[in-house]
């Protein structure tokens, strides 16, 4: 297998190992656990730590299992380059501690996932101006914009709500400003859409999810599509100027957030991931097959008072998706009608595992107002349309009747 000929999505994944040479034939990366790397020659080790020469100077800047991953998940998003980090968060807030400074203005979907709506908080207060907007209007977004604008940040489809963000118009509307267009692609993965179709300029996954997808291992990564021109944007240090124009936002993320902040992602996670990655296409197929078949099972009952899931007709956002998405996937939420305590259903289920988590091989189900929603408080849901009784469901790849039976016998009072 070579670079010259382009091959289907699962293939490029499964064989990205072996397009470099790995030590006695082995098909993955290994596993390396050195956090320090050795030179015979002291002049090479200074080149490597001036960025003149390829290598590795200590396991919190980079390590080639970690490298491999990246490579892997560069190709997915069919990036310019790739840096990985020890979570989703990690990830999100490399942008934030490398990019941002006091006095800029983010414009951010409000739809958002918990901690990144905490995070989006902790910024405001130091110093930060952001703007919360619904997003799956571009005018808003639009409208939010200030001179100051640095990023807009959007999720692809929202957790859990699974509002849908106005990608492609953002996306336009952001190349035109010259603003950093940051996409959170968790939600879909690379395998259902590449954000870079869209006008992206990074974008971010947990790896956790649906790229690991078996729930044994955290990360999270960062990627550079290669449209955005990194000379319109302010606030890069002359440090990273000595670099093609084209690599200095992750030379700078590199060195200000992941070397300087530390959230680096260790080569026992990342072998993990890398080798969760290899069946993501087959598990997706699947897990958004039976989250189809399950949303539409729960809209059709009496019972249950609404579904979010953007492969339903009646979602707002389904034309969208339908034009951007391979499917629609693995995640829905639904409110069960007064009378109903969301409590008693979960504890009904036999399949469906009260935990939090997404992407996972596993059915899991949780109690958004309860739980990964609560610190934010009652005024903060409702501005976000969640339900005391919503919720979230991550779908497994678990036999499709099985998983239609569960839920629809935890009804049954």
């Amino acid at each position: 297998m070579t670079d010259s000929k382009k091959y289907g999505f699962t293939t490029t994944t499964l064989h990205s190992d072996r397009q470099k040479d790995i030590e006695h034939g082995s098909l993955h990366k290994p596993i390396h656990t050195s956090v320090t790397f050795g030179y015979n020659d002291a002049r090479e080790l200074a080149t490597v730590f001036q960025g003149k020469k390829p290598g590795y100077r200590y396991g919190r800047q980079g390590n080639p299992t970690v490298a491999a991953l990246e490579d892997k998940v560069n190709k997915m998003e069919e990036g310019l380059s790739t840096i990985c980090f020890a979570t989703g968060m990690a990830a999100i807030g490399a942008v934030v501690q490398a990019l941002l400074r006091e006095g800029d203005h983010v414009v951010s979907s409000a739809f958002l996932f918990g901690n990144t709506n905490s995070l989006w908080q902790t910024v405001g207060g130091q110093g930060v101006k952001i703007s919360m907007v619904d997003a799956t209007d571009v005018n808003n977004v639009e409208a939010a914009i200030q001179p100051n604008t640095r990023i807009v940040f959007v999720e692809t489809i929202a957790n859990p709500r699974t509002q849908v963000a106005d990608l492609a118009r953002i996306g336009k509307l952001c190349a035109e400003r010259g603003i950093l267009y940051v996409v959170d692609n968790t939600m879909t993965s690379p395998y259902l859409f590449r954000p870079k179709t869209v006008g992206a300029s990074i974008v971010i996954n947990a790896l956790t999810k649906s790229i690991g997808g078996h729930g044994n291992a955290l990360g999270g990564s960062l990627t550079d599509t290669g449209l955005y021109d990194w000379a319109r944007f302010p606030n890069i240090l002359e440090t990273y100027k000595r670099y093609p124009t084209t690599q200095w936002g992750m030379a700078q993320i590199r060195a200000k957030a992941l070397r300087d902040f530390g959230g680096s992602l260790g080569p026992e996670a990342a072998h993990h991931l890398a080798v969760g990655a290899e069946t993501m296409a087959l598990r997706l197929d699947r897990e958004c097959a039976n989250a189809l078949a399950v949303a539409q099972m729960l809209e059709a009952d009496e019972r249950v008072a609404a579904v979010y899931y953007p492969g339903l007709k009646s979602h707002p956002q389904h034309a969208i998706s339908t034009e951007l998405f391979r499917a629609y996937g693995s995640l829905f939420s639904f409110e069960l009608k007064d009378g109903i305590d969301c409590f008693d259903y979960l504890n009904r289920l036999q399949l469906g595992v009260s935990a939090s988590n997404l992407g996972d091989t596993r059915t899991l189900v949780i109690p958004v107002a309860h739980t990964i929603f609560y610190e934010m408080g009652a005024e903060r849901r409702a501005s976000m349309g969640i339900a005391e009784s919503l919720i979230r469901v991550s779908i497994g790849i678990e036999d499709t009747a099985d998983l239609v039976e569960d839920f629809r016998q935890a009804l049954d009072a």
